[in-house]
C-alpha cells in the first residue's frame, strides 16, 4: 500500500479517525506515517567482514555480531509503549550486520545493475490498493493516484501532535533520487542513507546483495552494542546532539539543529555503538524482516528462551487493524522525546510494506556460514 496508509489518512481521513480513542501520545505515534546477557562487550571488535558483492568500496563492510541471550523489550518506563512489554529472553545466533544504513551510492549501484524501479516511482493501482483499506473507502481523485511519497515539511508554528497532516505532504515525484520532490536531488549525497524505499525495495536490494533484512530480535540485540542493560545504543544517558541525529527543539516547528543536521546526516556522523555499528539511533528508521503485531511479546514471554524468533505469522495493529505492517526500528532525525523517542533500542514502530518516506531506510544482515 506504499505510503498508502498515510495516503488514505491524508485523503479519506478514515484511518486517521481510528486514532481518536487513543491517548495523546498514542495518537501522535499512531498517526505518524508508518503509516534489545552482556558477555559480548569484549567481542565487539572481534571481526569485520566484506559482503563480497560488487559494491566497490568500504561501504560494503559488515560487522560480526556474536550470538547470545538477551532481554528483549523495554525495562525503562519513561517513553516506552505497551507493545514493548513484557521483557522476554531471546537467543540469537551470530550474524553479520551492515556497519551503517544502505547509502544512496550503494542503492544506485543496485538500480544500475538491475534496472529496478522502486515503489515510490510507480503509479498506485487502485484496484489492488482498495483491497487493503477499510470497506467503503472512497476512491481518491486521479491527481492523487500518482507516483509519489511522503515528504516532511515543518508547519512553522505549534500544531497538535494528533495531526501529522500538519507536517507531512504527499509529494508527486518524491522518490529516492528526489528526496524532497521534483527539483531536488541526491547530488553530493552518496554517503547519505537512501530513503523513500519501501520494504519491498529493501528486500529486493538485500537479495541482490546476497543478504537479508534483520529480524526485530537481531536488530534490537545489535542496537544494544553488547550491553544487555543499555537503553540506548550508547548507554543509559539521555539523547544529546553529540550522540545521534534527532530533533532538537519543539517538534515539529522549531528545529535548533544543534547536532548540525536539519534532515538526514551522512552515515557514520555520530559515534558507533559497542559493536561498531553506526546510526542505530536516529537519522533514519530502518525496516526489519518481521511483521508487526502489537501482542507479539506477550506470546514470546510464555516460551522461556525464544530461539532466533522470526516474527509473528501475521500482522495486527489495534490502532489500524485493516492494514498489514512490518516493524521498523531505530528512530529518525524527526524523533523527539515529546513525540516518539524512537532512538531507544527497544522502541518499535510500524508501517505497511509498500510505504516509503523521507526518514525511512534500511540496513542488511547475513548469517555466519
Amino acid at each position: 500500500m506504499r505510503t498508502m496508509i498515510f495516503f488514505a489518512i491524508l485523503f479519506s481521513a478514515l484511518i486517521f479517525l481510528s486514532c481518536n480513542n487513543s491517548s495523546e501520545k498514542e495518537k501522535a505515534e499512531c498517526c505518524m506515517p508508518s503509516a534489545t546477557s552482556s558477555r559480548f562487550a569484549d567481542l565487539a571488535d572481534e571481526t569485520s567482514h566484506n559482503a563480497g558483492h560488487a559494491v566497490t568500496d568500504t561501504m560494503s563492510e559488515m560487522v560480526l555480531i556474536p550470538g547470545g541471550v538477551f532481554d528483549m523489550g523495554a525495562r525503562e518506563k519513561q517513553f516506552s509503549k505497551p507493545d514493548e512489554f513484557p521483557v522476554h529472553k531471546v537467543r540469537v545466533d551470530s550474524f553479520y550486520m551492515d556497519r551503517h544504513p544502505v547509502t544512496n551510492a550503494q542503492f544506485r549501484e543496485f538500480v544500475e545493475a538491475t534496472g529496478y524501479v522502486t515503489t515510490a516511482e510507480k503509479k498506485p493501482d487502485w484496484e489492488e490498493l482498495k483491497k487493503q483499506l477499510p470497506p467503503g473507502t472512497p476512491k481518491p481523485p486521479d491527481s492523487v493516484l500518482v507516483a509519489a511519497s511522503l515528504v516532511f515539511e515543518s508547519p512553522g508554528r505549534k500544531v497538535s501532535l494528533n495531526n501529522y497532516q500538519s507536517w507531512w505532504r504527499w509529494e508527486a515525484g518524491a522518490d529516492w533520487r528526489h528526496p524532497k520532490g521534483p527539483g531536488s536531488s541526491i547530488e553530493g549525497m552518496d554517503d547519505h542513507p537512501v530513503v523513500h524505499v519501501s520494504w519491498y525495495d529493501a528486500k529486493a536490494y538485500a537479495e541482490w546483495a546476497g543478504k537479508r533484512l534483520p529480524t526485530e530480535a537481531e536488530w534490537e540485540y545489535a542496537a544494544r552494542g553488547g550491553n544487555n542493560g543499555f537503553i540506548y545504543p550508547w548507554g543509559n544517558e539521555l539523547v544529546s546532539p553529540e550522540k545521534a541525529n534527532f530533533w532538537q527543539g519543539e517538534f515539529p516547528y522549531t528545529n535548533l539543529t544543534e547536532d548540525g543536521h536539519k534532515l538526514a546526516a551522512p552515515v557514520g556522523s555520530f559515534p558507533a555503538n559497542g559493536f561498531g555499528l553506526f546510526d542505530m539511533a536516529g537519522n533514519v528508521w530502518e525496516w526489519t524482516a518481521d511483521w508487526y503485531h502489537a501482542n507479539y511479546y506477550k506470546t514470546l514471554s510464555k516460551q522461556g528462551i525464544t530461539e532466533n524468533p522470526q516474527g509473528p505469522r501475521s500482522s495486527y495493529d489495534p490502532m489500524d487493524p485493516h492494514i498489514d505492517k512490518k516493524s521498523i526500528r531505530g528512530g529518525s532525525f524527526l524523533c523527539n522525546d515529546s513525540y516518539c523517542s524512537g532512538y531507544r533500542a527497544s522502541a518499535r514502530m510500524k508501517s505497511s510494506p509498500d510505504s516509503g518516506m523521507m526518514h525511512l531506510g534500511f540496513r542488511c544482515v547475513r548469517g555466519v556460514e
